[in-house]
């Protein structure tokens, strides 16, 4: 069994076969699927999705860096209405982008602690987003950090040394398509991370994995990123899958 711990594929590129998306997941040993949420425009869909299938799909509530804006206090307020109404399995997605926006870094920083303290709160896990903010994202995560507060860096592509202070806090390392890059380098860098470190995703529909790059991504293609990961550490996709699926449910619990 396979858990693609990060697909947004409630998402409009979805609208006309998101059934059979589900079905060639499923076909492809992906059993589970978790939705992180993006804002207040997603969570609509996002919940449908998760209504229509239950035992495969599994929300999380959260703002992404990307939306927040002038307006976040408020998006706030909603994350913290919907953990209140129901059963949500992770905080996120959430933490800091540097890469499309940096006129709201404050306000960034300002919603990612508040969201940190929502976390702790409600004893959920945290799914962070780190573009080009990784000194920034750990600054406020080693303040926050303290006993019962879990989660994954999402989409990993840091070096060796950056994955080293993300597991001695005790967090998760997320592994996608870009580990199937020829020139990413990010390879070399896994390699270097024991598998009980990490878990699988694919950010369906963004960074689909080879052969299939340049494509929309879906939850289907996570075998690709499995094959690479025991091709790198000299392992069966069974074993790969039954480490980083074990990995995911502890954490979510799923």
């Amino acid at each position: 069994m396979l858990i693609d711990t990060h697909a947004h594929i409630y998402s409009e590129e979805f609208n006309d076969d998101i059934d059979e998306v589900i079905t060639r997941a499923y076909d492809s040993d992906v059993r589970k699927i978790i939705l992180p949420n993006i804002d207040s425009s997603s969570v609509k869909k996002m919940l449908d999705l998760a209504d229509q299938y239950p035992q495969i799909c599994y929300p999380l509530m959260g703002l992404h860096p990307t939306s927040v804006r002038e307006d976040y206090q408020d998006e706030l307020e909603l994350v913290e209405f919907w953990l209140k109404k129901r059963k949500f399995y992770g905080i996120g997605e959430i933490g800091i982008d540097l890469y499309w926006e940096r006129a709201f870094l404050e306000q960034q920083i300002i919603a990612f602690r508040h969201q940190l303290q929502l976390a702790k709160k409600y004893q959920l896990p945290v799914v962070l987003h780190v573009r080009e903010s990784f000194d920034e994202v750990f600054a406020v995560v080693e303040e926050e950090v303290e006993a019962g507060l879990t989660g994954v860096f999402h989409s990993f592509t840091g070096s060796v040394e950056q994955a080293a202070r993300i597991t001695d806090l005790g967090f998760k390392i997320g592994i996608g398509g870009i580990v199937t890059f020829k020139n990413s380098g990010l390879d070399e860098v896994v390699r270097q991370i024991d598998p009980k470190h990490l878990i699988l995703e694919t950010d369906a529909p963004y960074l689909t994995p080879s052969p299939f790059r340049g494509k929309r991504n879906e939850s289907s293609y996570l075998i690709h990123v499995a094959r690479k990961i025991a091709e790198l550490h000299d392992l069966s996709v069974h074993e790969v899958a039954k480490i980083t699926s074990a990995n995911a449910v502890s954490l979510f619990g799923i």
